[in-house]
């Protein structure tokens, strides 16, 4: 995807929408780059202390419901008849063209699943047939695979050419299988090194466990919006209880349910108050919110579809992350024609958001809308305030491309102040998550260009 103008929305990636052709799919983030990674940030192996995750906010009984309804269905609807898993120990392997840096977020990603997760997971040996193997092939020829995906993973393959061959087939089809033996994990090699790590995250979580998403999870990957692009609390709880010894491979969605309970009791530990709505997402809202974000038509049907998606979700009464997700929607559609609507709408979002689990991350996506809306409207103290109270929220998510594009706007504030020496510092300091999030240095240019052009903005009106 081209990036999307500043004032519009400035996400790692658009919902996801199911590919026709594969039904774990992430949708396209950042455009293809190639990366020089010495100067890439370090992370931490989590923000969580070492050891078992709680999903902080929800109550066993939410956890237990959440767990059915991302086991049971995936993201393209179809229904799954009985669970299934790995059995064993789980071997992971990288082919292809492996981009510089992709072994190590690897490796990290599989320490915290091994820890945090409790799963039996490791990279395979020279020579052992991998269970699960991510294969790294050029964009173009994972666009002619799967057009609507940047990345994405198959049952029963270990190459896109398998993939290829076998596409269509039983072999391929999630739905039919009773045990996972072996899946293949395909990755864009010429994206940048943080939207490899995306889909590794996101990818991994899917050949290992829950198929589907949903967007009432404010704190997950397991969710269509996007928001989160590692692994969170939630995601590893719901992964240690799909390796719960009480589950196995080939029970139905009724012993599940018999059995999920006592499960999420001994590993959610109780905690969160259960006031979540947990009521489904209606097909009429879904298809308003792709329509809106999806890139596809005309400003005036995808401000009409974001409108649609708000009245929607306002019938059906919700109040959580699908009701913020709304208001976020309309504001991004709303920021070029109706300015002061935009920030009402953010403002409403982010009010609802703070309120839910997890939702700390979305504030700071608003935060950065508005410290971008500030300084094109000749408001620099404002843009300080809202760039300074997102970065450190941004870091723990390890959102490196959101964190260059707050440090970069925050700049141009300082410019606009006449704090010159402050702003070269902070662009300079910005480099290294610049070069993770966005990777090459064109692209890298292209974001400085979009973000410089907010500061002259304001004075031409």
């Amino acid at each position: 995807m081209r990036h999307i103008p500043l004032l519009a929305v400035l996400l790692a990636a658009t919902a996801c929408a199911p590919a026709p052709i594969a039904d774990v799919t992430k949708a396209h983030g950042l455009p293809a780059t190639s990366a020089d990674l010495t100067a890439a940030p370090a992370f931490v192996e989590t923000g969580l202390p070492a050891g078992m995750p709680v999903a902080g906010g929800h109550s066993d009984a939410e956890m237990a419901a959440s767990f059915m309804e991302l086991s049971f269905a995936m993201e393209s609807g179809r229904k799954l008849p009985v669970f299934s898993r790995f059995e064993g120990t789980v071997t992971v392997a990288l082919t292809g063209q492996v981009p510089q840096g992709a072994a190590g977020d690897l490796a990290t990603l599989v320490r915290r699943l091994q820890s945090e997760a409790g799963i039996d997971i490791r990279p395979a040996q020279a020579g052992e047939a991998a269970a699960i193997t991510v294969e790294f092939v050029p964009r173009a020829r994972l666009r002619r695979a799967a057009p609507d995906a940047a990345c994405f993973v198959v049952p029963n393959v270990t190459s896109l050419d398998d993939y290829t061959a076998r596409r269509g087939t039983a072999a391929t089809d999630w739905s039919i299988i009773t045990q996972r033996r072996v899946a293949g994990i395909f990755v864009p090699a010429d994206a940048s090194p943080q939207e490899v790590r995306d889909c590794l995250h996101e990818e991994m979580a899917q050949a290992l466990g829950p198929l589907n998403d949903l967007y009432r999870l404010s704190d997950s990957v397991f969710n269509d919006d996007n928001f989160n692009s590692v692994l969170t609390p939630f995601d590893m709880t719901i992964l240690r209880a799909y390796y719960s010894p009480a589950l196995t491979s080939g029970l139905s969605k009724s012993e599940v349910a018999a059995r999920v309970g006592a499960v999420m009791a001994g590993i959610n530990g109780g905690s969160g108050m259960g006031s979540a709505d947990l009521s489904p997402t209606s097909p009429a809202w879904k298809a308003a919110i792709e329509t809106a974000l999806g890139g596809r038509g005309g400003q005036a049907a995808r401000r009409a579809a974001a409108d649609r998606a708000l009245s929607i979700a306002q019938a059906q009464g919700w109040r959580d992350g699908r009701l913020a997700f709304s208001h976020f929607a309309v504001a991004r559609l709303y920021v070029g024609s109706d300015r002061a609507r935009a920030v009402r709408e953010f403002a409403t979002a982010a009010a609802i958001y703070r309120s839910l689990p997890g939702g700390a991350i979305q504030v700071a996506h608003i935060d950065m809308q508005l410290a971008a809306i500030a300084v094109a409207t000749g408001q620099p103290e404002k843009a300080i305030r809202f760039a300074d109270r997102a970065k450190p929220v941004v870091r723990r998510a390890q959102n490196m491309s959101l964190l260059a594009t707050l440090m970069l706007i925050e700049a141009e504030a300082l410019d606009a102040l006449g704090r010159t020496a402050e702003a070269d510092r902070l662009r300079v300091d910005s480099q290294p998550a610049a070069r993770y999030g966005f990777g090459a240095e064109s692209e890298i240019r292209a974001r400085r260009r979009e973000i410089a052009a907010l500061g002259g903005s304001w004075t031409r009106g």
